[in-house]
């Protein structure tokens, strides 16, 4: 019995050892736990750690919802909630604790800083006493008291607009009428005021039905339709003989040039659902207008500008108190070197013809014109194109919505000087020399097979003079493989082939492609097999011709340094002084190919080409032709145009005679 009672005994005495050794709760250690849940975003950890009054005050559901709504509406970021652990806590014994807090976080307003006072409280649950969050609303943010709310205003930016070289502006915010209707005027004549309005405003009925029929339209509201610029007078006058009608002056973006400038300057619209989805974070909501193509895109940060934005607590007895806000930032205008009104003549000239147009300073590098026909009027766009529109657009076969400024193709015979400046540079030829070639067409050797290089006209004793200035296929074929795949490959390269040389507006890089066959070697020394270039780099290739070899680099942004030589001798001097002589004679000579671009007391110089878009020899294919043209005296404009599909239709003399009208308009300046 005695052995037992010492038994029992040491039992109760470990046990109560160990209930005086057992670690009691430590407040700090569990705000910390906290803390760290909070910096996590860890809602659903943090609702464990409430107390029982804060859980009876909200629900685990609510708790986490609402931070993160709050956190995601305000786009928090980089929260920092900083606690530091005291070495010695007083506070252990108690039943409540007390310890500051510091929180930082970035908001779409701006940062965000706060100190607060956090309390614990010691509650017992399932028999085991801990510390406990005294959780209310000041948590989040200390102004906010139960009931209030937080409200998040914006401010639109005034969009930057864009200007020519002399101000002009190319896309402005102006006034425009925004055309609608009055329901309850329409009782009666519902059908037929539809009907008119459909003929007026180029809408399908069933569109301004159903806007008209809209669930939150009342009888009594005004429902716009489309907005119509103020000079078509003639429009609002059919339009406000209708009864039902109303106009409002609304703020538009406005494109004063039209189509001239379309695919260069491009269009705003609303932002759609997947590109809001891709600028998840950069300050965008539903409905907010966007660059869609052109400088309007490619300048989208610039000239959007940063909103305003304001938090706001709204108190729940009506009063407010602002939490964080930065104000709005206006849009910045881009400046472009662009001449418009020489814009708007070069696009009257092409009336409509399918190609492209760069015209150039070569000294400066400065674009004066960058032009793709046909074209589309923007303003349509912004105010309001119908299905119908649009597949009219779609479907006209001359791609008017195409860009074709910055696409790549074969470039015919523009290449050619350009050839024979980098084989006079790789001393890969001698100007004085001369191939005797005869007949139309020619062969390296019969590992050709039935394939021949073909030229227009027959000639014997053909020297650089004479290729470029009739234009000798065949002779520039033997200069490409003279020069040989890695020769030519590295003359065209010093001219800035296969390189993107930093223009604004994005350009498909002008491409060699595959040399590793004779043929195709030889083909490109014309400016056809797999070589193809972009309008603007075309232009900028002429530019050695003018400047002693340098080639310069050509801009568009009206604030860039001008005269940067993109490459240095990328051709030599010789060369270039030989050439240029030459291309005058293209022009002047009576048998060269340019020969009706001639322009009395006005010396142009230039190359023609025409470049066949066909899969095998033999066959009848697509034609594109070239012009590119200067005055070497004046040397402040050079053109490059391509115009498509010139078969059976004059060839490259369409471009001759339309480059040539250029240059007489630009005289009457």
């Amino acid at each position: 019995m005695k052995k037992l009672f010492m038994i029992v005994s040491a039992v109760i005495l470990a046990a109560v050892l160990a209930g005086c050794t057992e670690k009691k709760p430590d407040p700090s250690d569990r705000f910390s736990d906290y803390v760290k849940l909070w910096n996590e975003q860890d809602f659903d950890g943090m609702y464990s750690y409430l107390s029982t009054e804060a859980k009876a005050s909200i629900s685990k559901q609510d708790f986490t919802e609402r931070y993160k709504k709050i956190y995601g509406d305000l786009e928090i970021s980089n929260l920092k909630v900083s606690f530091t652990k005291p070495k010695e806590d007083k506070q252990k014994e108690g039943e409540e604790a007390t310890y500051g807090i510091t929180a930082s976080m970035d908001s779409i307003a701006g940062p965000i800083e706060f100190g607060h006072d956090a309390f614990l409280v010691k509650e017992e649950r399932d028999k085991k006493e801990d510390w406990y969050v005294d959780w209310n609303t000041t948590y989040i943010f200390p102004q906010l008291r139960k009931g209030d709310k937080i409200s998040l205003s914006t401010q639109t930016p005034e969009r930057g607009e864009i200007f020519d070289r002399t101000g002009n502006p190319l896309a402005t915010t102006g006034l425009v009428y925004e055309v609608g209707v009055v329901p309850k005027d329409m009782e009666g004549q519902e059908a037929e005021t539809i009907a008119q309005l459909g003929k007026l405003l180029n809408m399908v009925p069933e569109s301004i039905e159903k806007q008209v029929k809209a669930s939150w339209v009342k009888p009594e509201y005004f429902v716009p339709l489309k907005k119509v610029s103020m000079n078509d007078e003639t429009l609002i006058a059919e339009l406000i003989k209708l009864k039902p009608v109303q106009t409002k002056k609304v703020e538009s973006r406005i494109y004063p040039y039209g189509a001239a400038a379309a695919h260069l300057v491009g269009y705003v619209g609303k932002l759609t659902a997947e590109e809001l989805e891709k600028l998840e974070g950069k300050g965008y909501s539903s409905g907010d207008i966007i660059g869609k193509r052109g400088i309007e895109q490619v300048y989208e940060e610039q000239l959007r500008g940063e909103p305003g934005v304001q938090i706001v607590i709204k108190k729940d007895d009506g009063g407010q108190e602002v939490l964080a806000e930065k104000p709005v930032a206006d849009g910045q205008p881009v400046k472009l070197t662009v001449d418009a009104e020489l814009q708007m003549k070069i696009t009257e000239q092409m009336k409509g013809e399918a190609g492209a147009v760069a015209a150039i300073n070569p000294k400066t590098g400065e674009t004066l014109a960058l032009v793709s026909s046909p074209s589309f009027d923007p303003n349509q766009v912004v105010f309001g194109m119908s299905a119908a529109e649009w597949k009219s657009l779609d479907d006209n076969p001359n791609k008017p919505l195409n860009t074709r400024f910055n696409k790549k193709f074969a470039p015919g015979s523009v290449i050619k000087p350009i050839v024979a400046g980098a084989a006079l540079t790789a001393n890969a030829i001698n100007p004085a020399d001369v191939m005797n070639i005869k007949g139309l067409k020619w062969q390296k050797d019969a590992s050709w097979g039935g394939y021949f290089v073909t030229r227009v006209n027959e000639a014997a004793n053909v020297n650089l003079e004479r290729a470029l200035v009739f234009s000798d296929n065949i002779y520039f074929a033997q200069t490409a493989l003279k020069l040989g795949k890695e020769g030519f490959s590295e003359g065209m390269k010093k001219l800035a082939f296969e390189e993107d040389f930093g223009y604004p507006f994005p350009l498909q890089a002008s491409q060699l492609g595959s040399l590793d066959k004779d043929i195709l070697l030889a083909d490109a020394g014309y400016g056809q097999a797999q070589l193809e270039m972009n309008i603007v780099h075309l232009a900028a290739t002429y530019t050695p011709f003018l400047n002693g070899g340098n080639m310069i680099k050509p801009i568009l942004l009206l604030d860039d340094q001008h005269g940067q030589v993109l490459k240095e001798q990328a051709i030599s001097p010789e060369a270039a002084s030989t050439v240029s002589a030459i291309l005058r004679k293209v022009v002047s000579d009576p048998g060269g190919t340019a020969r009706t671009a001639e322009i009395k007391g006005y010396p142009l110089s230039g190359k023609t080409g025409t470049a066949e878009i066909k899969a095998t020899q033999g066959e009848t294919g697509k034609e594109n032709g070239w012009f590119v043209a200067y005055n070497a005296d004046a040397g402040d404009m050079l053109v490059a145009m391509l115009v498509e599909n010139v078969q059976k239709r004059g060839g490259s003399q369409i471009p001759v005679k339309l480059v040539k009208n250029i240059f007489i308009e630009a005289q009457k300046e």
